[in-house]
Parts: C-alpha cells; sequence; structure tokens
C-alpha cells in the first residue's frame, strides 16, 4: 500500500472439470500477470483448483489429493513472487471435507478459510458432499507441507503495511447475516470473495446490487472472483464475473461470458475507507457487539500477517472524476432536480414556520443569485403564493456592467415577481465621506463597503415588507471566505450553503431550457464586480484572483470527504485533471501545487465565516455548516498542512 491505494485483483481461469494439473497452470499464468501488474492480492474463483461443477467427483481421494500437490505447486510458484494468491479448493479436516479458499504468499501457506453457507436448494446441492465451517471445532492441520489452524471463528489477514483483509465464499455473502459483517466489524478494509454463482435471467443484476450494498454496509472494498468457461454446462452456466467494490461503488467490472483466462485490477482507497469508518458512528457503534462477544469468548478473531512486500514506485491507476459533486450517469437529470427541491423545499419550511409570505433577494446577473432566486420561486409556487411576494433587487454598482445588469432585469422580469432597482452608489460614496476613505483607493474597505451596503438594503426591505431575506452565497465561497463578513455573508435563510459552484453551474444549465437568459448568466465571468470597470468588460475576475472553482471544489470535497494530506490531493488532482476529461482544463504540476496552497490557507484562515452562518439545507455528502459537518476552531493553525503542501 502506497499513498493509501492497494492493489487488487479479481482473475478468473479457464478451468477444466477434474484436471487439477491444467487449472493450476491456468492460475499460475494469471499469478504472473498479476505479479507483473504489481498487484498485491488476487483472488480466483471458488473451488478453482478443481472445478466447482465436480459434482460426486468430490468424494475421490485422487481429486483431493491433487488439490493438496496443487497448493504444493503454488507454495512453489510464489515462492520468489511479492504476491498473495487466494484460491479455492476442497480441504479435509479430520471427518470433515470443507469447501475451502487457501491464502497463499512467498511460498507459505497463510491460512485456510472454510465456506459457511453451503447451499442445498434449487441446483445446488453442496451439501451433498462438504461440511459447514459452523460443524468444525478450530483444529490444526498439516496441509501441504504447512501447519494451519482451520476454525469456524472469524480470520483475518495482515498485509506488511497494516491493511486487514478476510475471505467469504459464494453463498456465503447471500446469507442474511454475511461472515464479512463479522470480518468488517473486526476490521477488515478488504473482502475476497471466492464465488461459483451461475447465471439466470435477472440475476447479474441483483448481484451487484448485493455486492454494493455489502460492501456499503460494511464500508470495505469488496473483491469477486466467479467461476467462468470450463465448468460444466450439465445444468446450469457460468458467466466468468470479475467485480472490485469500493464502499459501495463499482471500481471495476469484467465483460462476462469470456473463452479465455482475465483479470482485473483496480487501486482500492484504504484510506478514505478508514476515514469513512471513523466518522461514522453507526459503524462504530455496530462493533461494541463483537467485541462483547470475544470478550466474553463467544468468539475468536484471528490474525494471520504476511510476510514483508518489497517496495515499487508508485503510479496512480484509478481515475478520479474532477467534479465530484456533480451527479453523473443517466439519472443526472433527475438528481438535479432532487438538489433543487431540497433547496425548495427547505426554503418552504422555513416559511410556513415564520408564517412569511414575502422574501427579499439581491440578484446581480450572476450565478449564485441567479440560482437561489430559481429557488425562491419554486418554493413560492410550491406553497401556492403570489410570486409578487418575492421582492428581487438589483442594486448596481461601481463595477456592475451592463451585461450582469441587463441579464438580472431580464430574468427578473420573466418571472412574474416584484422587482426593483435601488443603486448603491451615492450611499457608499456618502459613507467613504463619514469614515475618511479615498474612493480613488480600490482595496478591501472600498469592496466591503459596497457588499454590507447592498446587504442592509435588503435586510430594511425585508423589514418593509414583513420578509425574509434570502442568501445567495454558495459553498465554495464559504470554502474560501469569498464572502464579506456581515454582507453576502448574512442573510436569514441561506438556499445555497451546501452548493459548491460547479454544481450551481449544472443546476442553472439543468433549467437553462426553461430561461434563455441563464445560458448568458452562465458564460459571463464570475466576479463580484466591486472594482471599476474599463468600460462593459468585467475586469475583477474571481478564478483569476483566488483560483479555478473546479480546482478548488476538488480540494474541498477530498479534504472534507476523506481527510486526504496535501500530498495525497496533489496526487490525485494530477490525475483527475490531467487532459482527459474534456469537461475540465487540464493543469500541469505547479498550478496545481499553486491553487492548493491558495486553498489551504483561506481554508483555514476563513473559518470565522462559517462559525456563524445562517440556516441552509444540506444537499449533498458535504457542508461546512457549524451545526452540522464541519466544527472547526477559528484559530486553528494551518501550518502541518502547509509545510506539506511546501514540500511537494
Amino acid at each position: 500500500m502506497q499513498h493509501g491505494f492497494i492493489k487488487v485483483a479479481a482473475a478468473v481461469p479457464l478451468v477444466k472439470v477434474g484436471d487439477v494439473a491444467y487449472n493450476v497452470q491456468e492460475i499460475e499464468n494469471l499469478i504472473a500477470k498479476a505479479e507483473e501488474e504489481g498487484v498485491e492480492i488476487v483472488v480466483f474463483p471458488e473451488l478453482s483448483l478443481t472445478g466447482y461443477t465436480c459434482q460426486d467427483l468430490f468424494t475421490q481421494s485422487a481429486l483431493i489429493d491433487a488439490s493438496e500437490a496443487a497448493v504444493f505447486a503454488l507454495l512453489d510458484f510464489t515462492r520468489q513472487l511479492d504476491v498473495i494468491v487466494i484460491v479455492g479448493l476442497p480441504v479435509i479436516v479430520g471427518d470433515l471435507l470443507l469447501n475451502s479458499a487457501a491464502v497463499i504468499q512467498h511460498g507459505q501457506l497463510l491460512g485456510i478459510v472454510p465456506k459457511t453457507y453451503l447451499p442445498n436448494y434449487g441446483e445446488f446441492y453442496e451439501k451433498r458432499w462438504f461440511a459447514s465451517s459452523q460443524d468444525l471445532r478450530p483444529t490444526e492441520i498439516r496441509f501441504a507441507g504447512n501447519m494451519v489452524t482451520v476454525s469456524p471463528d472469524p480470520q483475518l489477514f495482515r498485509t506488511s503495511d497494516g491493511v486487514l483483509f478476510g475471505v467469504e465464499i459464494c453463498e456465503d455473502v447471500w446469507a442474511p447475516i454475511p461472515p464479512s459483517n463479522q470480518l468488517g466489524l473486526a476490521g477488515a478494509d478488504l473482502i475476497f470473495n471466492l464465488s461459483a454463482s451461475d447465471v439466470l435471467i435477472g440475476k447479474h443484476k441483483y448481484l451487484l446490487s448485493l455486492l454494493t450494498q455489502q460492501s456499503a454496509r460494511i464500508i470495505t472494498g469488496y473483491v469477486y472472483s466467479g467461476s467462468g468457461f470450463g465448468e460444466s454446462s450439465q445444468d446450469v452456466v457460468f458467466g466468468g464475473n470479475a467485480i472490485i467494490i469500493e464502499n459501495g461503488k463499482i471500481l471495476a467490472k469484467a465483460e462476462r461470458f469470456q473463452m479465455e483466462n482475465h483479470m482485473q485490477t483496480a487501486q482500492i482507497d484504504i484510506e478514505r475507507l478508514r476515514a469513512e469508518r471513523r466518522t461514522n458512528s453507526t459503524y462504530v457503534n455496530a462493533q461494541r457487539n463483537l467485541k462483547f462477544e470475544i470478550l466474553n469468548n463467544e468468539t475468536t478473531v484471528t490474525i494471520t500477517d504476511c510476510r514483508s512486500r518489497e517496495p515499487r514506485d508508485f503510479v496512480l491507476e484509478r481515475h478520479f472524476n474532477p467534479l465530484p459533486f456533480i451527479p453523473k450517469g443517466d439519472d443526472m437529470a433527475e438528481s438535479l432536480e432532487e438538489i433543487l427541491t431540497i433547496q425548495s423545499m427547505g426554503l418552504v419550511k422555513r416559511l410556513v414556520h415564520t408564517n412569511t409570505k414575502n422574501v427579499v433577494i439581491g440578484v446581480s446577473g450572476g450565478l449564485d443569485s441567479t440560482l437561489a432566486l430559481l429557488v425562491c420561486v419554486r418554493a413560492f409556487d410550491k406553497l401556492g403564493l403570489d410570486r409578487k411576494g418575492i421582492v428581487a433587487i438589483t442594486m448596481p454598482g461601481f463595477g456592475t456592467t451592463d451585461r450582469t445588469h441587463h441579464n438580472a432585469v431580464e430574468l427578473m422580469q420573466s418571472l412574474g415577481i416584484t422587482t426593483r432597482e435601488i443603486s448603491i452608489a451615492k450611499a457608499v460614496m456618502q459613507h467613504f465621506e463619514d469614515i475618511g476613505h479615498d474612493p480613488a483607493v480600490q482595496n478591501v474597505t472600498y469592496e466591503n463597503a459596497q457588499a454590507r451596503e447592498r446587504t442592509q438594503i435588503l435586510m430594511d426591505v425585508a423589514n418593509q415588507v414583513g420578509g425574509l431575506v434570502v442568501g445567495t452565497g454558495d459553498l465554495s465561497e464559504l470554502a474560501l471566505g469569498w464572502c464579506t463578513y456581515n454582507g453576502d455573508h448574512m442573510s436569514m435563510y441561506s438556499v445555497n450553503a451546501s452548493v459548491p459552484k460547479t454544481l450551481v453551474r449544472s443546476l442553472i444549465r439543468h433549467l437553462a431550457n426553461d430561461f434563455p437568459v441563464l445560458l448568458d448568466i452562465l458564460d459571463t465571468p464570475i466576479s463580484p464586480e466591486l472594482t471599476a470597470n474599463q468600460g462593459d468588460a468585467i475586469q475583477q475576475k474571481t478564478e483569476d484572483i483566488i483560483g479555478p472553482y473546479e480546482l478548488h471544489d476538488f480540494f474541498l470535497y477530498h479534504f472534507l470527504r476523506s481527510g486526504y494530506s496535501p500530498v495525497k490531493l496533489f496526487i490525485i488532482a494530477r490525475r483527475a485533471f490531467d487532459g482527459h476529461d474534456t469537461r475540465v482544463s487540464c493543469y500541469d504540476d505547479e498550478t496545481i501545487k499553486k491553487w492548493m496552497k491558495v486553498f489551504l490557507k483561506r481554508f483555514f484562515s476563513q473559518q470565522f465565516k462559517r462559525s456563524c452562518l445562517p440556516d441552509g439545507p444540506k444537499v449533498g455528502s458535504v457542508s461546512l455548516s457549524p451545526r452540522g459537518d464541519w466544527r472547526m476552531p477559528s484559530d486553528a493553525s494551518s501550518a502541518t498542512w502547509m509545510k506539506l503542501a511546501e514540500g511537494l
């Protein structure tokens, strides 16, 4: 494992039923391929040394002895390799024949894991040949020249860099309480499943749902290898599934029904899985039951250490979505509609609770105020309120361009709401005179005076009409502190509080068919328009000053969701913004480093603004509400993070 990533593989060899010598050769070919590709752990299908469909041949000592001989061969084959191998085979323990998995590394048999739940219905009749692990007492046996203990209790294996993994076999994951539940709660980061599930109409879709749900439920990586071509088709057919999942998300999935050896690999992010577990109190509480069983000697969890692994050069292979906040897939429109509904229903509840039929909102012609205004309209329509109760005010100042002013007015007029225009120029000039500020000096005082004047107008008009001020600022601005304290920072309900800038764009683009003016708003450079412009061109461009929002949103997501260090943020950002995804720009290393330092510095220094945020609805998995997801001292030091960033 490097930088929290471990490379795993699900391998599916061709088999000949009962021909162990042939099968072990095909398995060795895939092991060699896994080693060549830098795989750290590879799993093969259930009973892969013999073939799953041997039926009554499992009663033959020749087949069972050949399986043990095959393990001898694998031990010898892996002696000089650096990959952990998990293969399926029948194993005799006392008077029991067990459907088992052997864990092998560096020529050593690390353990044997027996199957717990034996299907004996429909086309399956495993109990005819095999016993369950529930019929077993912990027993030490000599197998393939190694002494190992075979036990019904949870068994974990620990890699040299501390990754814990467990094994379950096929039907185990279909049980009401799978063994992987205990394995996960005992600390397993990864679960490997050796399977021989046959193919039936509709079953594959159900299987994917089952595996993704189990991975998400126990917050693990889940690696599944299912029997493929070569198994007997006397009564059933096997598809050769190879699936790798991380916390409910499929990372890799093989094409089924291949007629050759195949393997799927992926890098699983162990660091992220552990971060998710640490912050999930439900998961931690569930661990108490297992700890209680261990303390009362009802359950024994064994951990077997794997040998040290030679360090290799790290290459990040997996893809990272450069726009993690944006819904993907065929249901994108549905997801965007759900976000808009969450925003509007939050406002609906606030209006009902306060018995208020009026809201006041500042409209600049920019992205954020446009989205907030459209949310207000949806809320009023939901309540059946007259849209005239929405008092939208455009407040031109020293930097307002004709383009943004025109867009604001056109949008407001198209919605059938109450529109007002109040220039802030005279009031701000009077304020400059009162405090003795030279308006030629366009510094932070010059800019913030305008933002606070606009907020004062909104608050006072709200008093006039008996309404609420609806905030327009978004999650990205809050993360960077790109707002004026007690200016646009403040409102009575902030509908965009957990919507980042990249998502604001997507939501407005989603609505553009209904309001053509939204297309020009999308094309307008993001700007607070607080400094005087030359002509009608926007000179003060936010992303030129603080950096691209697509980078900052990427940093924000992984910084908060996974607790990634600056080193890992940089590594994954390089991959995400390497030019392969045409939705975003391509950035070189120095540019990524530059804006990541800006993100870290601003994120820490601007916490004081987030500590007193107004209420607002959470729409996704990341929020900066001090009452919800993020609580941080306003005077916390960024030194540790900046030192790591400077060292890149």
